[in-house]
């Protein structure tokens, strides 16, 4: 059984999740958890990367199911905890989450309500599902780093927002609308690049504006980035974004919210196990809204190599 739900959890909570709301509301869900009768030992993350060492540090003491607290930078941060412990193979570790981040995408997908107590009841369950998760091969300071991934990855202008959304987290300052301001205001400096996409072997080139590789469908806070993904198929779903006028741009971001970016004639999508990409000049790079290093890079799926805790309703 993948998913024990009498066993003692592991979760990981980030305090400075939603604006704080992961530390101000942990009293509350805290209680929800104890009287829903799920055993816990809890954590909180200190700083940028602690969530990782703490998922790998509690897998090795026997942990093998684990709720995660937080957004979408800090379930990234458990995944790579999961995939670089090497206690239990991947595909026996079970991974929840209670949304209390800004975008929560992943949890999106999956239709995991933001209501505290009706996503306890959901983890009470322990109703799994196998997804595939993504592992990427970058630059970064001139070292070859490697990240996993559990919902979508971006290059190009998607990073740049990206970036500067992040920064601004770091100031206190967060949101969905904060994302939106942040790319009509990048978009205006930023330059379109010469990539190569190499795709199972097949080559294409062409100027592009943005990338994204889905595992997952959505982004941003309700953006379908990838809306062809399918998280247990194996394959990466790949939106190429090609070079094109910024009025042009800014005309279809309402595409990007009703999932229908994809019938744009300069928006191409592909499928594919393994991408490789190099840009002139240099693409940067974001995974999960985590901003990475920059190419050339490559994507490898991981197929159904982990169990996520879902909404079966």
């Amino acid at each position: 059984m993948s998913c024990d739900p009498n066993k003692e959890w592991l979760v990981i909570v980030n305090p400075n999740a939603g604006r704080k709301k992961g530390g101000k509301d942990w009293e509350e869900i805290s209680r929800l958890l104890s009287e829903s009768g799920i055993k816990f030992n809890c954590f909180f993350t200190e700083r940028k990367l602690h969530a990782i060492h703490l998922t790998a540090q509690n897998i090795e003491r026997g942990y093998k199911n684990i709720i995660v607290v937080s957004g979408d930078g800090t379930l990234n941060e458990v995944v790579n905890g999961v995939f670089t412990q090497d206690k239990y193979p991947t595909e026996e570790i079970a991974l929840g989450m209670i949304t209390v981040g800004t975008g929560n995408d992943w949890g999106r997908m999956y239709n995991i309500p933001r209501n505290y107590k009706e996503a306890i009841s959901i983890l009470k369950t322990c109703k799994t599902a196998k997804q595939d998760i993504g592992v990427i091969q970058y630059y970064s300071s001139g070292k070859q780093e490697r990240r996993y991934f559990i919902n979508i990855a971006g290059l190009g202008f998607d990073a740049k927002v990206v970036k500067k959304t992040n920064q601004q987290k770091e100031k206190g300052r967060s949101g969905v609308l904060i994302y939106l301001i942040n790319i009509l205001t990048t978009l205006f400096k930023y330059k379109d690049v010469k990539a190569e996409i190499i795709i199972d072997g097949n080559k294409i080139e062409d100027e592009i504006f943005t990338v994204c590789l889905g595992i997952g469908k959505y982004a941003g806070g309700g953006m379908m980035l990838t809306p062809n993904a399918v998280p247990d198929n194996g394959l990466f779903a790949l939106t190429v974004i090609k070079k094109m006028k910024k009025i042009e741009i800014i005309r279809s971001l309402p595409k990007l919210y009703n999932g229908t970016i994809l019938k744009h004639p300069r928006v191409e999508s592909f499928t594919g196990r393994n991408i490789l990409i190099n840009a002139d000049p240099v693409a940067y790079l974001e995974a999960d809204g985590e901003s990475l290093g920059h190419t050339p890079v490559e994507f490898n799926i991981l197929p159904k190599s982990l169990n996520v805790i879902t909404n079966a309703g």
